[in-house]
């Protein structure tokens, strides 16, 4: 259906993408894969018309025997929605806060020359098929959960049936089972229309379940494509075979744990009005641990971690930390013994401070030492940064170095917990396995116990010890990582495994 001609893409004398070829064809799924930077989303965006201004693009896209790339601004309105259409990572971000979902629905097909009532109806339409016909048209993207949201845009993508969709990343921030059931609905669409699908992702495992035909992206080139299976099997380029190795990290093997007790819950409950978030939770966790804590969103996770990092009181139960009040009763001295690790590294930062200010900016609540630099050197040091890198901006960093420059600012106050919200879910997976491998030697070298939040059970088997199956504000299942993901007990948490996107095992033999 589309073609890719030795496309090449450059900024000035900086080259982007060069002699990228691929074909999508009606009815199938091609995955598109590699690490963040290699020039997939720019692929996407070239095919769809939304290169950045500067960008010089040569080759060919072939459409019905129209090259796109030669096409006016005036012709791309055409084809944008009718035969061409895309679905962003970030929902909350796509959609216009300001605008019902009805109203943004409805507006693709408006700007066609559909009749407003028309446009409705066909937006009602449109909604039911992506399984939100409980959702009212004039709800706004506040007012719904973040895999409603995903639904959303992608009934806005297909108001006008469009005959190939790119999925730019779809599912990262949705936790399992939403994540199984958009790419089923993806599925479903592409047998249903006979649409093409290019789907852009990371996690190879999604791709294995899902694609037909994979194209792995390097540095702006196509290294290597093929059939999934095919390619999975029999790959032969390096690169290949490290994403495939990065994409499996290896499950903790079991060891005691004999530390202290460094932050414990017991009986904690936390209620908005009449929804009770968190339901009588009671944990545990040593000092040298790293316990996982899974579940949907909604689950109560988040409103979990509030609570035990002091940021919210609770009406019930106590929380200590080293033996003394924990929580919202912290002093600010036992506060610094807690850190955090936020899921997206920049949008923590501030843009306009340099790395230093990063990240002695928790020393607020011990006082400023006198050997301030020097410690933000060390923390720099301990995730694999020099000193050099003190003066630089955010701007100036990789996202897996940004996430380093956030693990740093979290042990500049030499802490003895922490909390990792999401921490790798944004990274693809070489970066992610380099930002595993670091954490599990700063827990060697500092003794350092974890509260990891994840919904990527993969990562969770890979760096936890124990594991917290959260649903509905209760724990559902516990115990040993092993234990727990080999035989489960509790339903729920067989559902989150089933949900897991994964490559077959036998795909994966050493050759």
């Amino acid at each position: 259906m589309i073609g890719i001609d030795r496309l090449s893409v450059s900024f000035g004398e900086t080259a982007i993408l060069r002699d990228v070829s691929l074909t999508l064809e009606p009815g199938r799924i091609t995955g598109l894969v590699g690490e963040s930077g290699s020039g997939k989303s720019i692929t996407a965006l070239a095919m769809i018309g939304l290169l950045p201004t500067g960008a010089t693009a040569q080759g060919s896209i072939n459409l019905d025997g129209r090259n796109l790339l030669t096409l006016p601004e005036a012709q791309w309105l055409d084809i944008r929605g009718n035969d061409i259409a895309m679905i962003f990572q970030e929902p909350m971000t796509a959609l216009n806060p300001v605008q019902t979902i009805g109203a943004q629905v409805s507006e693709t097909l408006r700007l066609n020359g559909t009749p407003r009532a028309e446009a409705l109806r066909i937006a009602r339409d449109r909604m039911d098929r992506v399984g939100l016909s409980a959702i009212p048209l004039d709800r706004y993207p506040h007012e719904l959960s973040g895999g409603q949201r995903q639904r959303v845009c992608i009934a806005l993508a297909i108001a006008r049936r469009p005959r190939l969709l790119i999925a730019d990343e779809p599912t990262t921030a949705l936790d399992v089972t939403t994540q199984a059931q958009i790419l089923d609905l993806l599925c479903d669409l592409v047998r249903a229309d006979g649409m093409s699908l290019l789907l852009i992702t990371h996690d190879l495992g999604v791709v294995a379940g899902m694609a037909d035909h994979v194209a792995v992206m390097k540095r702006g080139e196509i290294v290597e494509q093929g059939s999934t299976e095919d390619l999975f099997r029999t790959h032969s380029h390096p690169y290949t075979r490290d994403l495939l190795r990065a994409s499996r990290p290896v499950p903790r093997a079991p060891r005691p744990l004999s530390g202290d007790v460094v932050l414990q819950a017991r009986d904690v409950t936390r209620r908005y009005g009449a929804v009770t978030a968190v339901d009588g939770i009671s944990l545990t966790l040593h000092r040298g641990e790293s316990l996982g804590l899974v579940g949907e969103s909604g689950c109560g996770k988040s409103t979990l971690t509030r609570a035990l990092l002091g940021l919210e009181a609770v009406q019930g139960g106590t929380i200590t930390l080293l033996d003394r009040p924990g929580g919202a009763a912290m002093t600010r001295a036992d506060r610094a013994k807690i850190s955090v690790v936020f899921q997206d590294p920049y949008g923590s930062f501030n843009p306009r401070w340099p790395v230093h200010r990063i990240l002695t900016e928790p020393f607020h609540l011990t006082g400023r030492p006198a050997d301030a630099e020097a410690r933000a050197a060390e923390a720099l040091h301990q995730v694999g940064l020099t000193a050099a890198d003190l003066h630089k901006y955010p701007h100036e960093f990789s996202g897996g170095q940004r996430q380093r420059i956030a693990i740093a600012r979290a042990l500049i106050t030499r802490p003895e917990v922490l909390v990792l919200d999401e921490a790798v879910s944004a990274l693809d997976v070489r970066v992610r396995a380099q930002v595993l491998t670091l954490l599990d030697d700063l827990q060697a070298r500092l003794g350092l116990a974890y509260l990891f939040i994840s919904h990527d059970l993969t990562v969770v088997r890979a760096i936890c010890d124990n594991v917290l199956v959260m649903q509905a504000g209760r724990f559902v299942e516990e115990g040993p990582i092993a234990r727990v993901f080999e035989d489960p007990q509790d339903d729920y948490t067989k559902t989150l495994i089933a949900a897991a996107p994964m490559i077959p095992a036998d795909w994966l033999e050493d050759r």
